[in-house]
């Protein structure tokens, strides 16, 4: 069971200001997310508003006297470390991991730079800035290979290439949503992804979910918008399979310094059984399809107690947050 504290004084959060929105590829899903949020808190009795930055400078945080806030954004402008950045400066403490966290976790490739020198599993890749280089990819990768943006989430902007034929077409949609093109051989196997709560030596890993996909595509679509997709939770995996996910998610975590929560997608490649570490989503959808509630109340959390107990994990990353607030 996790260390996440549900008794918490809601009346001790303060007034809290869910961060939802926004203006990345993502404010659809982040609107979703932060509804879901907002009726979370506020049924435990928590003094919660919405709040979306797309519409509202933050400055109006510290002159409306919010004590914390609840990151429900994603993408960029939300997990990418500038919001991050920005409450440090107003010295009103978050959800999620900080600044320098957040912004390497939105970059795929930074990650699997650390994740690599760290010794952690993680599909090949090369970083692309036009179709000839995403075809030399292919070469050097082989087929199946994944073309999408290095900075974006949600598997926007994501194809799966199987020809030199597709090179093209694959990087002119990844390169719309970023200069910063990847591609990633494809790992053949079972989907899983498995949610982290904590900080440093306490952080602990959720139980894992195994995804199953219409045809094996667990895009855009069947992420939020469809009943299709299987979600296995628990995963059904062996027992020591699912633990070493476990723990290969929770070194993943602290090796980009996160805190408070997080999510990691995994690979588990069927020839071998070996876990691949994909990407980590630092401000995880809270949506009705999404997958931290789901993993949650495998492990007895409920959605509300999981809202609660991650709003109580709010912090800044140092004293120098608030001796630096800025005045409105």
């Amino acid at each position: 069971m996790t260390q996440l504290n549900t008794n918490v004084d809601v009346k001790a959060l303060g007034k809290v200001a869910v961060l939802m929105g926004g203006s990345s590829a993502e404010r659809e899903v982040s609107l979703m997310s932060g509804t879901g949020v907002l009726q979370a808190l506020r049924s435990r009795g928590v003094d919660a508003h919405a709040f979306d930055p797309s519409e509202t400078d933050l400055i109006e945080l510290k002159r409306g006297g919010y004590a914390r806030c609840f990151i429900a954004l994603h993408g960029r402008h939300g997990e990418d470390g500038t919001v991050q950045g920005a409450l440090e400066l107003l010295g009103i403490p978050y959800t999620g991991p900080g600044v320098m966290a957040s912004s390497i976790a939105i970059d795929k490739i930074m990650t699997k730079r650390i994740w690599r020198f760290e010794g952690l599993s993680t599909p090949d890749w090369r970083l692309v800035s036009s179709a000839a280089e995403t075809e030399q990819a292919l070469q050097a990768l082989g087929a199946p290979m994944i073309v999408k943006p290095s900075r974006e989430g949600s598997t926007i902007g994501l194809t799966k290439v199987t020809s030199a034929e597709q090179c093209a077409k694959a990087y002119a949609l990844a390169s719309q949503y970023d200069p910063e093109v990847l591609c990633e051989q494809f790992i053949e196997g079972d989907e899983t992804t498995c949610p982290v709560l904590g900080e440093g030596a306490a952080a602990q890993a959720l139980p894992v979910i195994r995804i199953v996909a219409p045809e094996g595509n667990y895009d855009y679509q069947n992420k939020y918008f469809t009943d299709t997709t299987q979600y296995h939770c628990p995963s059904g995996l062996p027992a020591h399979e699912e633990a070493v996910i476990q723990r290969l998610v929770e070194k993943a975590f602290r090796a980009l310094g996160c805190r408070g929560w997080a999510r990691a997608d995994i690979m588990i490649r069927a020839s071998d059984r070996q876990p691949f570490l994909l990407e980590i989503n630092t401000s995880p959808g809270m949506t009705g399809h999404s997958l931290v509630p789901m993993s949650a109340r495998a492990a007895g959390l409920s959605y509300e107690d999981l809202c609660v107990g991650i709003l109580a994990t709010a912090s800044l990353d140092s004293a120098a947050g608030h001796e630096g607030a800025i005045q409105p």
